[in-house]
């Protein structure tokens, strides 16, 4: 099914790379995509989109072009509907969004009702586009904001909030069913993510305190009490590794120094990865020249949390090896 999808504008490729985990992104402009996604539903567990629709049309961001492709789709409902526009700030001028409103609920056959609507028709501008749609979920974001860290039963500071965790597993292209890793859960924020769209997930952690703090976070994940360079796992066992490395700064690690810890850590990882899957690993600096020794470099983000951190998003695979037989 062709979706249109209204993104989240805090980041510039994050929202894009995301979408990957549920369709095949066929156009993009700034803060929306088109895809074809052959279970809408799925969408359901995105992170970095506010809105999904149903893909009617496009159009150049006119009037009169809109009044052309809303003659031509000449839409019926026998439910209470509603029209909204969203003009993403960019250059040039566009038409007021209370007119572009009007004419759309004037161009659809059936009830208006602006308080309390069944459906709701979405005419989206951005740039030299104007993308119209029928949604089909809406207010994504605000599932996260109400689930913060400090509600949990076990709360540490500086951890990673739900809507980016959630966006690291999506970037694993995980389905329900599948195997993911942690191999420092901390207090279980990506366990968690995990296990919310279906995954069964696996964490260690060196520091005692953060195995007992996810076990009251994350009763239902599997946690191990190990170093990272030494998982007590089978090799290619698990679907997908996505982890939030030390920073080295209040925290707990075995190694010597953080690129030691890195190395072994990357060894752990590409064994116990299934071949042609991905790793997620978010780092506090560059570390791809690392990473290259042992994956292959499929995405990098950056991602300016405050003045004193950013995170760098490396999204690795390993790649498959040659069937010789």
């Amino acid at each position: 099914m062709k979706l249109l999808f209204e993104l989240s504008g805090e980041h510039p490729t994050l929202p894009f790379a995301e979408l990957e985990c549920v369709g095949r992104i066929t156009d993009r402009h700034p803060q929306i995509a088109v895809a074809e996604c052959p279970d809408p539903a799925a969408t359901a567990r995105l992170a970095l989109t506010h809105t999904v629709m149903e893909y009617l049309g496009e159009c150049a961001p006119t009037a009169p072009a809109l009044e052309a492709l809303l003659d031509d789709l000449a839409l019926t409902t026998d439910r209470p509907f509603a029209a909204r526009v969203k003009v993403i700030p960019g250059p040039g001028e566009y038409p007021s969004q209370l007119d572009l409103e009007r004419l759309i609920g004037s161009h659809i056959r059936g009830p208006v009702s602006l308080r309390s609507p069944e459906e709701v028709y979405r005419a989206v501008i951005s740039g030299d586009r104007c993308y119209f749609g029928r949604v089909i979920l809406d207010g994504l974001r605000s599932t996260y904001e109400s689930r913060g860290p400090a509600t949990r039963p076990f709360f540490h500071p500086g951890v990673m909030m739900p809507r980016m965790a959630r966006t690291m597993v999506n970037l694993s292209l995980l389905s329900p069913g599948e195997v993911m890793c942690d191999p420092f859960c901390g207090t279980g924020g990506m366990l968690l993510e995990g296990e919310m769209i279906g995954v069964r997930t696996i964490g260690s952690d060196f520091d005692p305190l953060m195995i007992r703090g996810s076990r009251l976070n994350v009763p239902a994940a599997a946690l191990m009490l190990a170093d990272a360079t030494a998982l007590p796992l089978r090799s290619s066992s698990v679907d997908a590794v996505v982890t939030d490395f030390p920073y080295g700064q209040s925290v707990c690690i075995k190694a010597e120094t953080l690129n030691k810890l890195y190395e072994g850590a990357f060894t752990e990882i590409r064994r116990v990865l299934k071949e042609g899957k991905r790793a997620v690993v978010i780092t506090h600096r560059d570390i791809r020249p690392i990473a290259e020794q042992y994956f292959t470099v499929l995405q990098f983000h950056e991602q300016r949390v405050h003045k004193s951190l950013t995170r760098r998003v490396m999204v690795l695979e390993k790649e498959k090896l040659a069937d010789h037989s």
